[in-house]
């Protein structure tokens, strides 16, 4: 889970939360065709994992383990819960992997249900996201529909319930992943045709992306060293990876659904992030590694590279490169005009 420089921290074993997003990557990356040994070895790890994690008797998965392999928690967070449908629902709705998508949806189907009276409105969104992708192949599962349908109404009332009009957000705070909110709304109203979620996950996205934007035009997300409270002063470091991705991944999915070509900008202004365009001017990623350091400080860049940042990183490449062609048309189009 974390490590001191690129070194892994073997005393703070493992959590659910980052092997989800390993097994994302791994389906992200052979949807685009890459049928490694290693990217199948590694998904196969991946999913052993979400597979122990899932305590069958309460329906949740834990999330933190011991070098050891033993679990140190009964049960995981409602957004560990969430992180673990969307990947698992990604795999369902691309694998070409047939053992891969029956495992997922086995633990898929079971873990859902509870998501329905969950509080968190990331583990709402992350579902979201995952049942997205899982309706892709299993449109006729009603379940999963009545579940999406429950927590989209959850989400738009949060966000009516903490809007104004200099606050278009769901809560009163801006915290972490934040891009995630607005992400679940637009990739749904694409499925589902609600024009009042589409139009509230484009406000709000457009919204955070000027709240996240440096006046030198740096993408500069909220600091993790206090966040940002409505009425309050912003939180802007310490800065993290996980938005950097978390922006990318909604800002694609906007242009995607909208042909807007001011996402794409906003997507390639955040994943600079990470290669230095941000307010220090230096590069996260790591080339000698590979990795991606764990954030950014008010006067200096971490130098640990943890699972959950590098995942980021790896994550928000992928996606890019996936989007490359709308990169390429809008450059030429804009050179054009």
């Amino acid at each position: 889970q974390h490590a001191s420089f690129t070194v892994p921290r073997f005393e703070e074993g493992y959590c659910t939360d980052d092997n989800a997003r390993g097994f994302l990557l791994t389906q992200l990356l052979q949807h685009a065709g890459n049928k490694s040994t290693v990217v199948n070895e590694l998904a196969a790890t991946y999913i052993a994992f979400l597979n122990y994690a899932l305590d069958r008797k309460t329906h949740r998965f834990k999330n933190f383990m011991n070098f050891d392999r033993h679990w140190i928690e009964e049960v995981g967070s409602e957004d560990c819960q969430g992180q673990a449908l969307w990947a698992l629902g990604v795999c369902m709705g691309s694998s070409g992997h047939n053992g891969f998508q029956i495992l997922a949806a086995e633990l898929f189907e079971e873990a859902l249900p509870l998501v329905s009276d969950f509080t968190s409105p990331r583990a709402w969104a992350f579902t979201l996201i995952g049942i997205h992708h899982y309706l892709k192949r299993l449109s006729g599962d009603r379940r999963a529909g009545q579940i999406r349908d429950l927590l989209v109404d959850k989400l738009l009332h949060r966000y009516e319930a903490a809007a104004a009009d200099d606050w278009r957000w769901y809560e009163n705070t801006v915290t972490y992943a934040n891009a995630k909110l607005p992400h679940a709304l637009v990739v749904t109203a694409g499925d589902t045709g609600d024009d009042r979620a589409m139009k509230i996950g484009l406000e709000s996205l457009s919204w955070l992306v000027e709240l996240q934007t440096s006046p030198t035009g740096n993408f500069q997300p909220i600091g993790t060293n206090g966040f940002y409270s409505k009425g309050k002063e912003r939180a802007t470091f310490d800065q993290q990876p996980i938005e950097a991705q978390a922006t990318v991944s909604a800002c694609n999915e906007a242009y995607a659904a909208t042909g807007d070509k001011r996402w794409i900008i906003e997507a390639e202004r955040a994943f600079e992030w990470f290669l230095g365009r941000n307010d220090l001017g230096l590069s996260l990623y790591d080339p000698g590694t590979g990795g991606c350091r764990d954030g950014l400080h008010i006067d200096r860049v971490s130098q640990n590279q943890g699972a959950e940042s590098t995942l980021a990183f790896l994550l928000a490449l992928t996606e890019m490169q996936k989007h490359q062609s709308h990169v390429q048309t809008f450059r030429k189009t804009s050179h054009d005009e």
